[in-house]
């Protein structure tokens, strides 16, 4: 199995299949998420804490060129540990993102999420397809959406509306390690603006700026769903919201900010 990344003087060097569906030199969101996410978790300082929050800043594309990573844990201690990382590319700062992992809810409590949603139908119910820009992807087609993840799709792709999917990954994170379910469900959270495009992609482009999610639980298993849908209201802002689950159920909430336009 390939890897999306290799670790080279001290750099993270992404592959051809970290690119995202609008410019095959950039990064997708949800490779360059996916690697902060598995940095952040490598901390010994969270060693028994629970990830809470997770936040991308995309300053400006991303390169599919050497990425610096320079890490600061802004808040430790044993029920809170705060971190941010800035990620370079040639000396630009391209990505900022932050990580807030907790001590965990401690067990028997009552329950105290009465409104918690019901679980979607598991990947199983779904559809496989590999996912371009407008349209499904052939095999052999670099990139991070139709290369790196296998994805389900419980409604129809393209379809203009909300959109459910299951995806897992098709490739490592890394040579000597795979995704984590917590890298995994990054990757996966940063797709929802494109499982719910509200627009064709061939005549308008709606690309986040930003990424953040709000975590219940850490998430378990190899698959991670997401139930999306994309608000964009002329004088508005673009806005994706995504609610996203495990096997077992609804595990976090994720939002992105996005610039919608007409291309040309």
């Amino acid at each position: 199995m390939s890897a999306l990344f290799a670790h080279e003087n001290g750099l993270f060097v992404p592959s051809a299949d970290t690119a995202g569906p609008w410019d095959s030199g950039s990064q997708h969101g949800g490779a360059v998420a996916a690697l902060a996410t598995d940095v952040f978790e490598r901390r010994e300082e969270v060693a028994g804490l629970v990830a809470g929050r997770l936040s991308f800043e995309f300053l400006r594309p991303v390169p599919v060129a050497p990425l610096a990573l320079e890490l600061e844990v802004l808040r430790p201690g044993r029920r809170v540990v705060e971190m941010s990382a800035r990620l370079h590319a040639g000396g630009v700062e391209v990505c900022r993102a932050g990580a807030l992992f907790l001590a965990p809810v401690p067990p028997g409590l009552p329950a105290a999420d009465p409104l918690a949603p019901e679980p979607m139908p598991g990947p199983q119910a779904g559809r496989d397809y590999r996912f371009g820009l407008d349209r499904e992807a052939p095999e052999d087609s670099r990139g991070f959406a139709p290369r790196a993840l296998e994805m389900r799709f419980l409604d129809r792709p393209f379809d203009p509306g909300p959109a459910r999917v299951w995806m897992r990954p098709r490739l490592e994170l890394f040579a000597d390690r795979p995704f984590s379910a917590l890298a995994r469900l990054a990757a996966t959270a940063d797709f929802g603006n494109g499982v719910a495009a509200p627009l064709p992609f061939a005549d308008y482009i709606f690309i986040n700026a930003d990424l953040s999610i709000h975590l219940t639980r850490a998430p378990r298993g190899e698959w991670i769903g997401i139930d999306a849908r994309t608000h964009a209201v002329g004088g508005g802002v673009g806005l994706a919201e995504s609610l996203v689950h495990d096997e077992q159920g609804p595990v976090a909430r994720a939002f992105q900010s996005l610039v919608v336009a007409p291309r040309g």
